[in-house]
């Protein structure tokens, strides 16, 4: 919540709330995304995903593109107008990751980033959208 605080205060003014700047990362990341990847990646439901998504393409950061292996899938990327934004605006989004660690000198901030990163990937499994609320399907 803090972090998103912080980026959110950082692009105030700039029309991009933080969940549009997440799922554009994305998307300029991973060229041809599928909307249901996407979702799983950022942890968002996929109706609220494809509300993000259309949210972008009515202001012409990204466009859906048809695939052509599965035609019910929509691919999904950055245009120009998308690419360029993220240009601008990263060096922004990355300031605020230096401004979160400021309190911490350059050894804890990496030992931090390690532990986190640990915990993280050993706990991946509470990361999907609901989390804690359903159990998880069975494959």
């Amino acid at each position: 919540m803090i972090s998103t605080a912080v980026v959110a205060e950082e692009f105030e003014g700039e029309d991009m709330p933080v969940s549009q700047w997440a799922v554009l990362t994305i998307i300029d990341t991973n060229p041809e995304i599928d909307q249901s990847r996407l979702a799983g990646v950022v942890s968002i439901d996929k109706t609220n995903t494809g509300r993000l998504v259309d949210e972008l393409e009515a202001k012409g950061l990204v466009e859906r593109c048809v695939n052509e292996a599965d035609r019910r899938v929509w691919k999904l990327r950055c245009t120009p107008l998308g690419r360029k934004l993220r240009k601008r605006l990263r060096p922004r989004a990355l300031a605020t990751q230096d401004r979160l660690l400021a309190c911490l000198e350059p050894a804890e901030r990496e030992l931090f980033i390690d532990l986190m990163s640990r915990v993280v990937a050993a706990n991946e499994k509470y990361a999907r959208p609901g989390a804690g609320r359903r159990k998880p399907r069975s494959r």
